[in-house]
């Protein structure tokens, strides 16, 4: 049976079993979500031992356990290594969602849920590519399988894991569904990753909330002092002001630049489906550069005060905001951390106290554009969609994938079928079902050609 009849025939089960995944609101940042954690690495090693895996388990972390699976046909053939996550992120603001964020629905042609897209709905297509694999007797290589389920709070468990394992996890590739293509009719491997340095910054004022009539104007507010030094980390040319940020950036060649260029891109259909006015970032550089081979700065959030429903006259004790530094090949992320710390340290004034903390961060990524599995992606994408993929380079993050270099010595694919509009991290996410299934063949097809 063909890989397109295979999924024809068994869509509506490939579905179910999605899912029964996604019910499970596997939120890796908050705590009491620790059982779901465990309940979903359960639910995804029984599926992959269904699929046709020799051996599954739920093997522990210092965190949130990993999904580890494989299946040996011959020690002497290649092998591919599976890496997903089976986390997902918060649900806020849950008023802005259309649909019970755990409670998969269909609505014309996308799959409407949390995790549908990011990343369950991208991993589930590895287990359906394997499970036509094994049953047609076509696997022509080993396969493994590491899902974890720290992802989306930047994997913090999954070095010291790897590199406990190192042996059990060795592989000539490892091969990740967690980016984007272009457009559904335009497939594209992702073959650069920004890095990230995430960080949270509290600025406390006087000891308790304060009269803002009494004390307004005589004491310093510490919202005011931080939304000041937050403005003063950008300059009007939308370059970072933190002094020594760019020390370390490549700056790509004219070529590059050029091939970026290639890509399609409607700026004024991208401005559209954002809704917004005109694009804004730094100076001299389009937006897909922007986002692809140049660093940025963005406060994720802020809090202080009152922000309940009517008015509240106080002059808060405290302001916080998380902030995240996305970065290019050759930026060390604890460097940059440290930096930012430096900047805004230097700049509080004396009437408040500030404290700056590392949460996470990771390295950027660069793929092998030569290698045999980069070829075999090309040859498959060709195969399924009957176009050539583009090389892109994401403005996202997955700072494992530079870990995964480090530790096991083993580059990544990135083959994502994921779109602009799936609004990954935001309510209302979704995931076209056309890119479900075609992933699946394409993921199949690739498997075809690698094993060549």
């Amino acid at each position: 049976m063909k890989p397109a009849e295979y999924i024809q025939t068994n869509k509506q089960r490939f579905l179910e079993e999605l899912f029964g995944l996604i019910r499970i609101p596997s939120i890796s940042s908050e705590s009491s979500h620790k059982q779901d954690m465990v309940k979903a690495a359960e639910y995804l090693r029984d599926q992959i031992l269904k699929a046709g895996a020799d051996r599954a388990q739920v093997m522990p972390t210092e965190g949130n356990p990993v999904v580890y699976a494989e299946k040996i046909i011959d020690p002497a053939k290649k092998t591919v290594l599976v890496y997903g996550h089976y986390d997902v992120m918060p649900v806020d603001p849950l008023e802005l969602w259309k649909t019970q964020p755990f409670e998969p629905q269909i609505i014309g042609d996308r799959l409407y849920a949390r995790g549908a897209n990011d990343d369950k709905g991208q991993s589930f297509m590895h287990v359906k590519a394997f499970e036509y694999l094994v049953r047609e007797n076509l696997l022509p290589c080993n396969v493994k399988f590491m899902l974890e389920g720290e992802e989306e709070i930047g994997s913090p468990s999954l070095e010291k894991w790897c590199a406990d394992n190192k042996a059990m996890l060795k592989a000539d590739v490892i091969l990740v569904s967690d980016t984007s293509m272009i457009a559904p009719d335009t497939p594209s491997i992702t073959v650069g990753l920004r890095g990230l340095s995430y960080v949270e910054v509290s600025v406390t004022g006087p000891n308790k909330d304060l009269h803002s009539g009494i004390f307004g104007g005589a004491v310093a507010n510490p919202a005011n002092v931080l939304a000041k030094l937050i403005a003063d980390l950008i300059d009007e040319n939308g370059h970072i002001a933190i002094p020594g940020f760019y020390d370390d950036v490549v700056e790509i060649s004219a070529d590059e630049r050029a091939a970026m260029a290639q890509a399609p891109f409607n700026e004024q259909e991208y401005k559209k489906a954002l809704d917004i006015e005109e694009v804004s970032g730094e100076k001299g550089f389009t937006t897909l550069e922007r986002t692809g081979i140049r660093p940025s700065l963005d406060v994720n959030g802020m809090w202080s005060g009152y922000t309940g429903e009517g008015a509240k006259t106080v002059l808060p004790s405290v302001a916080r905001a998380k902030i995240s530094m996305r970065l290019v090949p050759n930026q060390n992320w604890e460097k940059i951390a440290d930096q930012i710390r430096d900047f805004l340290v230097a700049r509080a004034p004396k009437s408040v106290k500030i404290e700056v903390k590392k949460l996470h961060g990771g390295s950027a990524y660069g793929a092998d554009l030569k290698s045999e599995a980069y070829r075999a992606a090309e040859e498959a994408y060709m195969e399924v969609y009957g176009k050539k993929p583009i090389p892109t380079r994401s403005g996202g993050s997955i700072p494992i994938i530079a870990v995964f270099e480090k530790v096991l010595g083993i580059k990544s694919l990135l083959m994502g079928f994921g779109l602009e509009a799936d609004a990954i991290h935001s309510p209302n996410e979704s995931y076209l079902l056309e890119n479900f299934y075609r992933g699946i063949e394409t993921i199949t097809s690739f498997y075809l050609h690698y094993g060549k």
